[in-house]
């Protein structure tokens, strides 16, 4: 973990003010750094400048508040939503996840890229490019 770390994966405003403690398990923690290992220090390093995690890790019960789906790979800390700031930015950012063949599970632009959601299962990849 290069350029991201856990607390900055479990970080939530919403979480903060519902008073929902979003403290990932083990094995959250664990995907998480394969997240980070294998999709985001990769994209940041080619990137050459900051990416933001607007959501990594969720609990149940911040899951439930933000309206994730249940079924999330938030909930496992398989996935973040990530923006470089701006929707062209983000474009960049999506086309440069495509060139570098990045071991996702499921790459999603996020209303006409506000952000994208990248996801990453060990060895369980999909390679799913998607819109939303």
């Amino acid at each position: 973990m290069k350029y991201f770390t856990i607390k900055e994966l479990t970080r939530s405003d919403t979480a903060s003010r519902l008073g929902i403690d979003n403290r990932p398990t083990a094995s959250a923690i664990t995907a998480l750094h394969a997240l980070v290992d294998h999709v985001l220090d990769p994209l940041r390093e080619a990137w050459g400048g900051p990416i933001h995690v607007n959501s990594g890790y969720r609990c149940p019960a911040l899951n439930k508040a933000v309206g994730g789906t249940p079924g999330s790979q938030h909930q496992r800390g398989e996935a973040a939503d990530i923006t470089v700031g701006s929707r062209s930015g983000n474009r960049r950012l999506l086309a440069l996840i495509k060139r570098l063949k990045l071991p996702v599970d499921q790459c999603i632009d996020e209303k006409d890229c506000r952000w994208i959601h990248v996801s990453h299962r060990p060895g369980r990849n999909r390679r799913l490019y998607m819109k939303f």
